[in-house]
């Protein structure tokens, strides 16, 4: 048995608290620190039908990305989805913590193992937050091992994200060698990524307007939220794993890509 507060050191060990954004809550959000558990669920987001798994294969921890509870919550009544997971996850005795912008803006975090999963190499973070720090901020960019034709990589990136379909900029008849990635809402990026002078630039949640932005300029790929930032769950558990020989943890069999697609 170890104590809540110490499987959630195993991650911000290396994704402090103190790295995520301002209007982000990462953290143990339901819980006790001294709460003793045995073995620990790690999912993408908590949902009613991660929480029902927990309970059914006995897990009192549940280790997310994506925050539980983000805005404010003027009451718990089940209501809605989000009211009545809290509620469960109470009654059953689970803790429930998320791991969100502080392992985005990790070296080794969310985009890490997005352009590791496309093969790139020489990776660097695209934004550091802090200029006395360079591996701590949002993105990474690096190379291919080979330069690919645009349709090649997006039939790359589409296989290696096991992506139902991508959303992409027109094409420029160029070459794609340096690459720029960002796990889910990176096109607030997008200004730095052409400073860099990547060929390719893939992220998730870019709106229509936004493609105009590449502007002839690179290649703009929506890969999708869930697709881009899907391998945080391995890195989550991995960290622990290695940390806590002893400790189990499991990767959640709920899919809870919020998107489906009609093809």
């Amino acid at each position: 048995m170890k104590k809540v507060g110490e499987i959630i050191g195993c991650i911000t060990d290396m994704a402090p608290l103190e790295w995520q954004e301002s209007w982000d809550n990462a953290g143990l959000l339901v819980g006790d620190t001294n709460m003793l558990v045995s073995k620990a669920l790690v999912t993408l987001d908590v949902t009613e039908a991660v929480v029902d798994e927990a309970i059914e294969k006995g897990f009192h921890l549940v280790i997310s990305h994506h925050p539980l509870i983000f805005k404010p919550l003027k009451h718990i009544l089940p209501e809605n989805t989000l009211e009545r997971t809290v509620i469960k996850a109470i009654k059953n005795d689970i803790a429930i913590a998320c791991m969100h912008t502080n392992l985005d803006n990790s070296r080794l975090g969310v985009s890490c193992q997005l352009a590791k999963r496309l093969g790139m190499n020489d990776l660097h973070v695209l934004e550091p937050v802090d200029k006395f720090d360079v591996e701590v901020g949002g993105g990474m960019v690096g190379f291919l091992e080979k330069e690919m034709d645009e349709r090649d990589f997006l039939d790359m990136v589409k296989r290696n994200l096991g992506a139902k379909a991508l959303r992409h900029s027109g094409f420029l008849n160029k070459k794609i060698r340096k690459v720029a990635v960002c796990g889910g809402a990176g096109f607030f990026l997008l200004d730095v990524v052409k400073r860099c002078e990547a060929d390719a630039y893939v992220t998730a949640d870019v709106k229509y307007h936004d493609f105009f932005e590449a502007d002839g300029k690179l290649l703009l790929v929506d890969a999708g939220h869930y697709e881009t930032e899907q391998f945080t769950k391995e890195l989550i558990a991995d960290v622990i794993s290695k940390k806590i020989t002893n400790f189990a943890v499991s990767i959640s069999e709920v899919k809870t890509n919020s998107i489906n697609y009609f093809v």
